[in-house]
């Protein structure tokens, strides 16, 4: 949805959301045998789903979105100065999820399972396949001193000792991913961006693009939260616990 040129999750219906979670959880799942409590979990996680604001349930809305980013990138291309240095840009996020909050209690797929990568260690499956989109995922126990998994490609993973990006190791709330190929939103440059919203989630207007990824659109930056566990399971893994922001314009200036 967009309100005054920002996108956003409506973070009042996704309070009201978490609280039939609870009050189903907490009136009916406690009441269970054990062994029955992770499959009522993510049936009700299941019809929560289902009975939710349509606002939640839906994906960023990218038919749109590019539209409104090639009309304003237009815009400033026309002037007779160029963009010089300005952009028009989406903010995303990105986070680093922590396998502790992916638990059968909480609805997740924690049966534990291995991969090619991690010596026959075993996570729980919704912990890799988050691992998998975001690239590096924490772990609770560190293997020989690392703390963090990372997604090699091809099905494999790697054990390592900081969550990292072409540019070095990510640090939170500075470090943001763009398309490779833009003459602007290049590697190395230090952005700072003009956005309410942006500046209310992420405490921060100033940014360094230092990673990449193949699904990122142009004109997209996708901004590095930090380690969190997932909101929930199903799509909310690619959420963070500790918001419920989606998306948001915001202008863009190149610094360096």
């Amino acid at each position: 949805m967009t309100k005054g040129g920002i996108g956003y999750c409506h973070s009042e219906n996704l309070l009201r959301f978490r609280q039939v979670k609870v009050i189903a959880r907490g009136s009916f799942v406690s009441r269970c045998p054990d062994n029955l409590r992770p499959i009522l979990t993510s049936l009700l996680m299941s019809v929560c789903a289902l009975i939710m604001p349509p606002q939640l349930r839906a994906d960023i809305p990218w038919p749109e979105v590019v539209q409104r980013l090639a009309y304003e990138n237009e815009k400033l291309a026309r002037r007779p100065q160029g963009h010089n240095g300005e952009y028009f840009v989406v903010c995303t996020l990105y986070y680093t999820p922590k396998e502790s909050g992916f638990t059968f209690a909480r609805g997740f797929d924690a049966t534990p399972v291995t991969k090619p990568g991690l010596h026959g260690r075993t996570y729980p499956r919704d912990f890799l396949r988050s691992v998998k989109k975001e690239g590096f995922g924490r772990i609770v126990m560190p293997v020989n001193g690392r703390h963090y998994i990372r997604y090699d490609g091809g099905g494999s993973f790697s054990f390592a000792s900081h969550p990292t990006g072409g540019g070095g190791v990510l640090v939170d709330r500075y470090s943001a991913a763009a398309k490779l190929g833009q003459s602007g939103l290049r590697r190395g440059a230090v952005i700072e961006t003009q956005s309410p919203e942006v500046q209310k989630v992420f405490s921060s207007t100033r940014w360094k693009i230092m990673d990449t990824g193949g699904g990122l659109r142009r004109w997209q930056m996708d901004c590095y939260f930090g380690e969190d566990e997932p909101l929930g399971p199903g799509k909310f893994q690619g959420r963070p616990r500790a918001t419920t922001f989606e998306y948001a314009y915001a202008n863009a200036r190149i610094l360096n």
